[in-house]
């Protein structure tokens, strides 16, 4: 038979609720990296022309090619955290 010690559930409970609270908060800054990071890829992407670029593009020579287009897409589907933000509502 076991017998419960109160003393260390509780505390264990209690560093089992900072992780999780120190886990949401680095998911809310990760969040915000998400569409700055997508966009930036976008015109990195848009600048720099390559031979494999023939591979993932949906059109040759068109501006906007399939992984530009995939990485703009990436950034408007990410800024609902920065919208929230901007807006004043929670993250």
């Amino acid at each position: 038979m076991t017998t419960a010690h109160p003393a260390q559930s509780t505390s264990s409970a209690s560093r089992n609720e900072e992780g999780v609270a120190a886990a949401f908060s680095l998911a809310k800054w990760l969040s915000l990296a998400a569409t700055p990071t997508f966009a930036i890829m976008a015109l990195l992407t848009s600048l720099g022309r390559s031979p494999m670029d023939r591979l993932c593009s949906s059109g040759h020579g068109a501006p906007l090619s399939g992984m530009v287009t995939m990485y703009l897409l990436m950034s408007v589907f990410h800024s609902r955290s920065w919208l929230n933000l901007i807006s004043g509502k929670p993250v």
